[in-house]
């Protein structure tokens, strides 16, 4: 269904073309003509499938740029988003001439309490703030038209519960009131009986969750084996964009500076860090100053970061819906994607859980050996340097040029030529990465979670430690170390290890 199917203002779809949309994605186009008929929605949609203009548009199209008062309230559960969320409406209410404002916490509230003097016809905020800003008196709802819910799970999860019941509660009753979310458990559905008129629930199917474009894998790797393989991976494969998602802040901490150590260009994002902080390094990665990004679920949640060819799961997500949330952000706008989850031999049972819900088998992947890593590297520098020197201005170095070849042996320059290109002064340099314990067997606590481990285990690996390539990789190429006998009976003999590696030319 395309956007001028609907009966849309002239200027919102000239927005709308103007921002590249044409075709409507699967909840767009069950969401917003219930929407434009003021009607209640309740709709399950993830990160990436277009549920801000979902929301956004419907907004736009009922607000007046002579009404000065909030119209639309839409509350969203962190600063990233909310921001993001004000832009992509902002955009598309141009031609309207639209007002739309953000309020969020760590930003001057001082700022935010002038601006809001002249009212926005359309407010985004998180549940803190926007509470803040009612006990003060700043803002004035009484003449609100409609509320939207974003990612309402995540909100509940964050503990904002009794900050939106109290928002709710104070808004007028005769409004339209829009609610999105990754899933619909029955706290949402609890919400939406509570506090929504008659809502007409849409959700968006499991296939349409999953994107046909990224190519999953799996690693079968022990804890203190993890970060070797993934680096081997990356060197390997060489991701333009690539999000690696760590399950603690301190996870998030240890990888970002691993990394650094082996000579990659990453920084990491997590609820800890300053606003000014996140902003930044979100702004280093969309503008491609920095090659990797690290970060847990919460701090990217929301986050629409565009160009991402590689996530890397360092650590499986006990949800399989945040699994679908970490690996959208790639195989986006028709471009390929690759996602590589981690995953302890003790937690097959979450990764085939995750295989349920997207109707996906993520297939095997054997990371490479140290040896056959570092020839991609030399073959890579090689073929940079050879395309190079078709174009480098030697006139520009020849005096200095001249006295080398003179004063070192060639084969020496050649060689600190390849190691500057190939970075293998890092390649090798221990890392130490806390170890943690693996998500607790479904079999034995019926999944209830694996908050009752200590993920601050002091334990730690170094991976300057010597490994055994051959002894180790066919312990690892078995799918466990000890069977029972009927357990056997239910295990293939033989397992494919074959692996599919993308290089760049």
């Amino acid at each position: 269904m395309k956007f001028n199917e609907l009966d849309l203002q002239p200027e919102l779809l000239t927005a709308i073309n103007d921002a590249g949309y044409v075709e409507m994605t699967p909840i767009q186009e069950q969401a917003m003509p219930v929407a434009l008929a003021n009607k209640d929605v309740m709709g399950q949609a993830q990160t990436g499938t277009g549920k801000t203009a979902a929301f956004g548009i419907p907004a736009i199209q009922q607000a007046n740029h002579n009404d000065h008062f909030v119209s639309t309230l839409i509350m969203s559960p962190t600063r990233e988003l909310a921001i993001q969320t004000r832009d992509e409406i902002a955009k598309l209410g141009h031609d309207k001439k639209i007002r739309v404002m953000v309020v969020y916490g760590g930003s001057d509230i001082g700022r935010q309490i002038r601006d809001l003097k002249n009212p926005p016809q359309i407010l985004v905020g998180t549940p803190g703030r926007l509470q803040d800003h009612m006990n003060r008196k700043t803002v004035d709802f009484s003449h609100l038209k409609t509320l939207v819910l974003d990612e309402a799970d995540e909100m509940l999860d964050m503990g904002f519960l009794e900050d939106i019941s109290k928002i709710i509660r104070s808004l007028p009753k005769e409004r339209q009131t829009l609610l999105f979310s990754a899933t619909l458990p029955q706290d949402i559905v609890q919400i939406g009986t509570a506090f929504m008129n008659n809502p007409v629930t849409v959700k968006v199917k499991s296939k349409e969750l999953t994107a046909d474009l990224i190519d999953q894998y799996y690693v079968k790797a022990r804890d203190n084996e993890k970060f070797d393989f993934m680096t081997r991976l990356m060197d390997v494969q060489r991701p333009e964009l690539a999000l690696v998602f760590g399950r603690t802040k301190r996870r998030v901490d240890e990888l970002t500076r691993g990394l650094k150590i082996r000579g990659f260009k990453a920084e990491g994002i997590h609820g800890d860090l300053t606003q000014q902080k996140r902003m930044n390094v979100l702004r280093m990665f969309k503008n491609s100053e920095i090659q990797i990004l690290v970060a847990t679920d919460v701090a990217a949640r929301g986050l629409d970061i565009r160009g991402v060819t590689h996530v890397y799961n360092y650590d499986i997500p006990q949800d399989p819906d945040s699994y679908v949330h970490r690996i959208g952000r790639t195989g986006r706008a028709g471009r390929a994607g690759m996602s590589i989850t981690f995953v302890n031999p003790r937690e097959m049972d979450y990764l085939r859980g995750i295989e349920k819900l997207t109707k996906v088998k993520m297939m095997p992947l054997m990371p490479p050996t140290a040896e056959k890593v570092q020839k991609e590297l030399l073959d890579h520098a090689v073929s940079v340097i050879e395309d190079k020197s078709s174009s480098i201005h030697v006139n520009n170095y020849q005096k200095y040029a001249e006295k080398l070849v003179e004063e070192v042996d060639p084969m020496i320059l050649a060689s600190l030529l390849l190691q500057s290109y190939t970075k293998s002064s890092s390649k090798n340099r221990p890392v130490s990465i806390s170890v943690e314990r693996p998500l607790p067997s479904k079999k034995k606590s019926s999944g209830k979670g694996y908050q009752k481990y200590n993920h601050g285990s002091s334990r730690r690996y170094n991976s300057k430690k010597p490994y055994h390539h051959d002894r180790d990789q066919k312990k690892y190429g078995q799918r466990d170390h000890k069977r029972s006998s009927s357990n056997q009976a239910k295990t293939p003999k033989k397992v494919n290890r074959n692996f599919v590696i993308r290089t760049k030319a």
